[in-house]
């Protein structure tokens, strides 16, 4: 898949501008990015845009020639992107506590 294509799957997709250094990939808390066959690439089903866990997506802050984007044909909710991460998530007490107390770390909440 191209990195066009995955841009029209996902909210937040990495460019052919990536020069795989894998800076982006420990960064991620949901395991989502991985190398792809040209570039790294981006789970769309486990990427919560780091809704619960940081105020930022840490593969945008750590990326060095940014080349992770948001791409704004698709955009996802807040709701959408902590149900998934309480859902990827079943063990982690401490996110679970703060999703239910609407009181986590998000891009939204900024």
């Amino acid at each position: 898949m191209t990195p066009e294509n995955e841009a029209k799957a996902m909210a937040t997709y990495i460019t052919e501008d990536c020069i795989n250094c894998g800076a982006c990939e420990p960064e991620c808390p949901n395991e989502a990015i991985s190398e792809g066959d040209e570039i790294y690439v981006i789970d769309p089903e486990l990427c919560t845009e780091c809704v619960g866990f940081y105020d930022h997506e840490a593969c945008q802050a750590v990326c060095p020639v940014e080349c992770c984007l948001p791409n704004p044909q698709i955009v996802e909710t807040e709701e959408t992107l902590i149900a998934r991460a309480v859902k990827l998530h079943p063990d982690d007490a401490e996110l679970q506590k703060r999703a239910a107390a609407n009181d986590y770390p998000s891009r939204f909440r900024k």
